[in-house]
Order: structure tokens, then C-alpha cells, then sequence
């Protein structure tokens, strides 16, 4: 089993990255969360991963936390989630937002993340339930309160311009990646990565 790598970023295109381990590549696959605080190529990466073996393949995941890759591993216990479908999850849905859909048996919330019916958004919540129990999501997220208004100004600045970065990251010309978030800014509470996907999702990923 694989379960941490360190070594330098060669490529990365979401949701496949690609690191040199003395002088070996290592292709891995992760969520959208992970591709966006990735740094620049040539730079050091460590990441915790999840190594799955098939009859006709063997994929190596990539997380940014141990908590996300803990959250990956718990979606593929699940009856018909596999790898792919869990993947997809992380990247349509910060970790903390569905851990709370699941404490909260919110299907509503679950069934707008890509690929997540309603039958899948209920199977979930049954079990996953007891599995993330002792998840603690972000306190002031959870209770819908936030920072002082000009702390939380600097941040949203911050964060669009980590938005902005990411676009340029995957490839996407300056103006370019400053037209598409500018497009797509609607909510104040919006985070960086939920920006990147729906600019992303307008532009038409590459």
C-alpha cells in the first residue's frame, strides 16, 4: 500500500497530476480541492494516497489532507460508489459541506453534486452516517456565522485571487481566468473551489 508521496510536480491537469519520484512518474488522479492548492510545476509536492488495484488497473489517488483522503476511502465502502463516482464527489463538494449534508440527511444538497441521484444521495446518508460521526466540521461554518466585515473582505480577495491562480495553473490565459470568475461571483460565502468549478463548467474544461 502507498500511503503518503513526496516529490515534484511535472504535470497537472484535473483530475490527473503527474509527480517525479526520483526520476520516476507517478501518474495520480484527485479531487478538485487537491488540483487547486497544488503549487507550480518544478515545485514540491507531498500528498497522503490511496492505491486501488483492479483485474485491468491500478490507480493511484492523491489527497491534499489525510482527513480528505480518510473521507475517499470511506465513499468506496459504499455500496456502488466506486473510486471514479467518489472522486467526482470530492471534487462537486467541499468535505466539510458533505460531511454536514450527511449529518444533516440533507439529499437536497447531495443530489446537486455531479453524478448524485437521489437513490445515491439517500444510500450515502445511511451509510455513512455512524462512519463520519466523529467528523467535526468547521464550528462557524456550520452555525452560519462568519468573520468581521473587513476580515472578511481581505479574505474574499484573497480567495478570488487563489481562484484566479488556479485557472492560470490549468492552463487558462490571465484574462481569461479573471473573466470567467469574475462571471460567476454570486455569493458572498462562495469558497475558491466553487468558483473554479462552476468557472470551469462555463468555460468548458479543458
Amino acid at each position: 500500500m502507498i500511503g503518503r508521496i513526496r516529490g515534484i510536480l511535472l504535470e497537472k491537469q484535473a483530475p490527473e497530476l503527474v509527480l517525479d519520484v526520483h526520476g520516476v512518474g507517478y501518474e495520480i488522479q484527485a479531487p478538485l480541492g487537491t488540483i487547486v492548492r497544488l503549487p507550480a510545476l518544478g515545485q514540491e509536492v507531498v500528498l497522503y494516497t490511496h492505491f486501488a488495484v483492479r483485474e485491468d488497473a491500478q490507480q493511484l489517488f492523491g489527497f491534499w489532507s489525510r482527513e480528505e483522503r480518510d473521507l475517499f476511502r470511506a465513499l468506496v465502502r459504499v455500496s456502488g460508489v466506486g473510486p471514479k463516482m467518489a472522486l467526482a464527489i470530492l471534487s462537486g463538494i467541499e468535505a466539510d459541506d458533505f460531511v454536514l449534508c450527511i449529518q444533516r440527511n440533507d439529499t437536497a444538497a447531495l443530489v446537486r453534486v455531479p453524478g448524485v441521484g437521489k437513490k445515491t444521495a439517500e444510500r450515502l446518508i445511511v451509510e455513512m452516517r455512524d462512519r463520519l460521526r466523529e467528523w467535526r466540521p468547521d464550528l462557524a461554518a456550520a452555525r452560519g456565522t462568519g468573520p468581521a466585515p473587513d476580515i472578511a473582505a481581505a479574505k474574499r480577495g484573497r480567495m478570488l485571487a487563489d481562484a484566479e491562480s488556479a485557472l492560470i495553473a490549468l492552463g487558462y490565459k490571465p484574462q481569461e481566468a479573471a473573466r470567467a470568475i469574475s462571471a460567476v461571483q454570486t455569493d458572498l460565502d462562495d469558497t475558491s473551489e466553487e468558483l473554479i468549478r462552476r468557472a470551469l463548467k462555463g468555460m468548458g474544461a479543458r
